[in-house]
């Protein structure tokens, strides 16, 4: 159950607009990192240098180069392009004036990742501007004498997009990750309203057939008007409490409120209002009741408590028996109904909410059930409810 409050409207937008702001001061510390790194010369041969040009010393124009290659970085989740074009200008001018190398060329690496990573728009144009700069700042460094030769550039060139493929792969694996976040949680919502229907259903659907059945009954016997009332009214007392107990868990805290789950001692209750509403039911007991946890022992009442509803609404009148066998291993429920041999819903396994929600929950719990019509008539419900670590 969720147990936050209810978002405010644009509560998604103000959290994208925070982890852009996260995102910006993050990058705006690695842009200035660097920047300051890029003029400490002890760590000039960290940096990469093309052309092997003969080097010459820094001059006024070094500092705008530095930072032209290094700030733009602060921009490099938003504006990944942008970031690219700069510092890549940056970096070209830079090794063709052959200033001494520093950790400054470093920002073109991050900016390509930054490329792969984070660029939405124009993708596949991209690389073929880059590759076509890269191309044009080769034959620029072949111009002014660089010694390299064309195997040179093509290593360079197969680095530098070593760099972008690792970016690429990054935001593969970001969306990813941001899918299958997506399905699970798709796939736990699916699951608790498969849950809250279920509980609906065995709640409402127990208590307003007894009231049906009740009330068609008073019909039938006017003289028995008041006890009938009054049947009516508790089951509809024991309605509501079962449907606020419900609502208590359903609630943004997840409490249970004041109520508690149905458990094995609350049987004997579940057959005495069955049989205020007509029909006969014989509940026995044996064997020294294993660990069950409170899941374990609510799924033994919904089974009981399916079986009765069925009972009421497909054989009214007729005897129902309810035998529950313990042992260390778990508990066997087995509800049997004498009845017709056709009955009218054989095909809640498959089609029927009831039914098929109580196989979910026996499954769940790693158990077994069987519903089935029995040959000579009547319908008979069995379920193996394991205890302890299996359960």
């Amino acid at each position: 159950m969720a147990t936050d409050a209810v978002p405010r409207p644009g509560a998604g937008r103000s959290l994208a607009r925070s982890c852009w702001r996260t995102r910006t001061t993050r990058d705006l510390a690695v842009a200035l990192a660097l920047a300051a790194l890029a003029f400490v010369p002890a760590l000039g041969l960290l940096g990469g240098q093309l052309g092997d040009l003969p080097p010459r010393p820094w001059t006024a124009a070094t500092v705008p180069l530095l930072l032209a290659q290094t700030v733009p970085l602060a921009l490099r989740t938003r504006y990944p392009a942008l970031c690219l074009a700069v510092v890549g200008v940056a970096f070209a001018v830079y090794q063709s004036l052959a200033y001494l190398p520093t950790l400054g060329s470093v920002g073109l690496y991050l900016a390509l990742y930054s490329v792969g990573a984070h660029q939405v728009r124009f993708r596949r144009v991209l690389p073929v501007l880059a590759g076509a700069g890269y191309a044009a700042f080769a034959v620029g460094l072949h111009l002014l004498g660089s010694p390299d030769r064309l195997l040179d550039y093509l290593l360079i060139a197969l680095m530098l997009a070593a760099c972008w493929l690792l970016g690429c792969g990054a935001r593969v694996y970001r969306v990813g990750a941001a899918e299958r976040r997506r399905l699970v949680a798709g796939a736990a919502a699916a699951a608790e309203r498969s849950r809250i229907a279920r509980e609906l259903h065995d709640v409402v659907t127990h208590h307003v057939t007894a009231m049906v059945v009740q009330a068609d009954a008073a019909q039938l016997s006017p003289g028995s008007g008041t006890e009938a009332l009054a049947s009516i009214g508790g089951t509809g007392r024991r309605a509501l409490a079962d449907l606020r107990q419900l609502l208590g868990v359903l609630e943004a805290t997840g409490d249970a409120g004041p109520g508690r789950q149905p458990a094995l001692d609350d049987l004997p209750e579940l057959a005495a209002s069955t049989r205020s509403a007509g029909q006969p039911v014989d509940l026995t007991e044996r064997g020294r009741r294993p660990a069950l946890t409170p899941v374990a022992q609510l799924t033994c009442y919904r089974v009981v408590q399916e079986a009765l509803t069925n009972a009421v609404k497909y054989a009214p009148g007729r005897p129902t028996v309810v035998r529950l066998r313990h042992d260390r291993g778990g508990t066997d429920v087995e509800v049997t109904t004498e009845g017709p041999a056709a009955v009218p819903e054989p095909a809640g396994l498959t089609g029927g909410r009831g039914l098929s929600g109580l196989r979910d929950r026996v499954t769940a719990l790693g158990g077994e059930l069987e519903a089935r019509p029995e040959a000579g008539g009547g319908f008979r419900v069995r379920a193996r409810i394991p205890a302890g670590a299996r359960a």
